[in-house]
């Protein structure tokens, strides 16, 4: 992605995951937006964004954080949300294993309270390793833990599957988590 790309990924994910409002958006059902409304919000708060970014945007972003509708009249962030709203996942039966990918300072933490969701609606898991390790990457030298998912699952925990691959669950307790 070159440096704009960037920068329109960076404000697709503040106002579609977490101040819609600052713009005068308003998240639909599955956390969906009209892409016209969209364009003509960030054109109305100084931060003008072509259709045709917006289409590279989500095709060319390797995380594949946001999705049109089988329209393609609407656009939305597929997870990460701070505010209200309903993505309408349904819980799916998870792999054996799942990763979670960390930096030392959090392991403390980790270790006493489990995975925790903090602000967003969910805590979010890689079905790999070097997918948790490049997620780990961002914030320092990353740690992998092994997250023993269908155990979890058997004990009555939930779990979704995002469009773009991460599998969501409201907190990981510590007696399911191992480091890799």
């Amino acid at each position: 992605m070159n440096n704009r790309l960037i920068t329109v990924s960076k404000y697709l994910a503040k106002h579609l995951r977490h101040a819609p409002g600052e713009i005068g958006l308003t998240l639909r059902p599955g956390g969906w937006v009209g892409v016209d409304d969209l364009l003509a919000a960030t054109n109305r708060h100084g931060f003008a964004i072509t259709f045709d970014e917006l289409v590279e945007c989500v095709e060319t972003n390797d995380k594949r954080r946001f999705a049109f509708d089988v329209s393609g009249e609407a656009i939305r962030a597929n997870q990460g949300h701070s505010v209200a709203v309903d993505l309408q996942l349904e819980e799916r039966e998870p792999p054996e294993t799942l990763f979670h990918g960390t930096v030392e300072r959090f392991m403390a933490s980790i270790l006493e309270h489990g995975l925790t969701r903090g602000k967003r609606h969910h805590v979010h898991l890689s079905g790999d390793v070097e997918t948790a390790r490049k997620v780990g990457a961002r914030r320092g030298k990353p740690i992998v833990l092994i997250v023993a998912a269908a155990r979890m699952r058997r004990d009555g925990r939930a779990f979704l599957l995002s469009t773009n691959g991460v599998w969501l669950t409201d907190a990981v307790p510590p007696g399911y988590l191992s480091r890799a």
